[in-house]
């Protein structure tokens, strides 16, 4: 395998990591009705840098497919499911605490999954599609959302408290961000129809 894509990889095998680390302490406690308040202070100090790390490896992925000549159809097509399957599944584990909207969270599924059909049905045709401006604009809102909810949640595993008024901003914020996740993921496949869409037509 190519050291792009590896890097790659790194964001696909991170995912069921950061859901096991993070889902862990209630389900040992739950479970087994143990004190589990060193292992969220664990994960609290660990889930941030593993999730920066994962999310450098995008960063990391097209550095090297460019210096080492790398770059491929395949890679184009990797590295946009990476990102996917890392960010969906970010959210979909606040969305189960009921801290991300499960309304939003759908809306990106459905989007992200008729983007990945339109991705399939372009290969098919001999065209890959990379990602674009308003794609990557679209990653770079997941991404902080993402980090948001995390540092909010950490801070409160370590065991600091939030102060209310902190927090009711926090939720505002988180809310408003949801929706604007959902506005570019939409804004920005509208824009890849507009760009590829003779590919679907060509095969209905």
């Amino acid at each position: 395998m190519r050291l792009s894509n590896k890097f790659t990889l790194v964001r696909i095998v991170f995912a069921p990591i950061f859901l096991l680390l993070f889902f862990l302490p209630s389900y040992l406690s739950n479970t087994f009705n143990i004190d589990t308040s060193l292992f969220n202070a664990v994960t609290g100090w660990a889930l941030i840098p593993l999730l920066g790390f994962a999310e450098f490896t995008d960063f990391l992925d097209g550095f090297y497919a460019r210096k080492r000549g790398e770059v491929s159809d395949f890679g184009k097509l990797f590295d946009p499911f990476a990102d996917v399957f890392l960010h969906i599944s970010v959210l979909a584990s606040f969305t189960v605490l009921g801290k991300f909207n499960f309304i939003c969270l759908i809306l990106i599924i459905w989007r992200e999954i008729t983007m990945n059909f339109l991705r399939m049905v372009a290969t098919k045709k001999g065209v890959a599609i990379a990602a674009r401006k308003g794609g990557k604009f679209k990653t770079c809102l997941y991404i902080f959302t993402g980090f948001v909810l995390l540092a909010v949640d950490c801070i409160a595993r370590i065991g600091f408290v939030i102060p209310d008024q902190v927090l009711n901003v926090t939720n505002i914020v988180i809310i408003v961000l949801g929706w604007l996740c959902v506005a570019a993921a939409y804004v920005s496949f509208i824009d890849y129809i507009k760009n590829f869409g003779t590919v679907l037509k060509d095969e209905m």
